[in-house]
């Protein structure tokens, strides 16, 4: 009995490890890095709250603290289900190329021999979006900033993020990459909806000049959108669904939708949850009978050790800086990621 009972535990075990083997992982994600900027006095953009003299007392010491436990972050998203981690990682609110090239040299990172793509943006902040990734898994053949004009009225008074464009090939598939920062809601929800309506508009012109040329792109888009998945900008002009059977040819289908209806987001505001951080496929990554890589399941990476135990933000994801105090946080937003299948042999 005892050895059938063996037998048995082992053929489980195999039966489990070959399943397992017949697929291949790639991790897609994204992370708003709150404020990720260096020490350094830059005069062409708004940098002068985070410098040593500044009320923030920014210095070095604070600055590769934001380095190392931003590595902490980064270098744990996905262990579990793939050695590597992530294949790709788009950011957000990155000052510039220094500060990711500090990140992807930290000793938590430097293994991995990650690249970047990054261009500098005209916001009025000098923060920029960026994508993070690993040459083994990924090859970039092209990539562009997409400006986005602001509306008179909405936020007419600077300039926003570029959208971040990267065309590239993931372990044999070609695919398209777009890394949004939209436009906050300061100022009000109400008045700043045309500014990420624009955003949003920038990026699905291009999406769909891609579908123009071949219905079965496969297409990502992700980033801290400002807003909600069941927020105009999102269902409206992106045209993102809820649920894969209503996702048509050359469609966007956002994962995140049901997740957010059950209270469920990647970061608090007045005690409730948003989720703006998403990342959203295009149909094509939706057939699991294909020969590519192809959708599985979207996560939120929250670990306990991300969340805020005392304090006025108790229970929130733990922010960096708590008015001008350092807080010896990671982020505002807690960071997501994608995982994608692909059938071997």
């Amino acid at each position: 009995m005892i050895k059938t009972l063996l037998t048995a535990i082992l053929l489980f075990s195999l039966t489990g490890l070959f399943a397992q083997n017949n697929y291949r992982v790639s991790l897609i994600g994204f992370y708003n890095l709150e404020n990720f900027y260096d020490t350094v006095n830059n005069p062409m953009v708004n940098d002068e709250e985070f410098l040593p003299n500044s009320d923030r007392h920014y210095n070095t010491h604070i600055y590769m603290d934001k380095v190392d436990r931003l590595a902490t972050v980064i270098s744990q998203m996905g262990t579990d289900i793939s050695p590597d981690g992530l294949a790709l990682l788009g950011v957000a609110e990155v000052e510039n190329d220094t500060v990711l090239t500090d990140l992807i040299h930290s000793p938590k990172l430097k293994d991995r021999k990650w690249k970047i793509e990054h261009f500098d943006s005209p916001d009025f902040r000098g923060v920029d979006v960026g994508l993070l990734y690993n040459p083994k898994y990924f090859k970039v053949l092209h990539s562009r900033p997409l400006f986005v004009k602001l509306p008179g009225g909405s936020k007419d008074s600077y300039f926003t993020r570029d959208i971040l464009y990267v065309k590239g090939i993931l372990d044999g598939d070609t695919i398209h990459v777009f890394v949004n920062h939209w436009p906050s809601r300061s100022g009000g929800e109400e008045r700043s909806i045309p500014a990420r309506a624009a955003a949003a508009g920038v990026c699905k012109q291009r999406v769909d000049s891609l579908m123009a040329i071949n219905p079965n792109t496969k297409v990502v888009i992700m980033g801290d959108l400002n807003d909600d998945p069941v927020s105009p900008s999102v269902t409206k002009t992106i045209g993102a669904k809820g649920k894969i059977k209503d996702v048509a040819v050359s469609g966007i289908y956002n994962p995140w939708t049901e997740m957010y209806k059950r209270g469920i987001g990647t970061l608090a505001y007045q005690d409730a949850w948003g989720l703006f951080d998403q990342i959203m496929v295009s149909q094509a990554w939706l057939d699991k009978a294909q020969p590519g890589y192809f959708f599985q399941k979207a996560i939120i990476f929250n670990k306990e050790f991300l969340v805020q135990k005392t304090g006025k933000f108790r229970g929130y994801s733990k922010r960096t800086w708590d008015g001008n105090t350092y807080n010896y946080g990671y982020s505002d937003h807690l960071p997501v990621f994608v995982e994608m299948l692909k059938k071997v042999n």
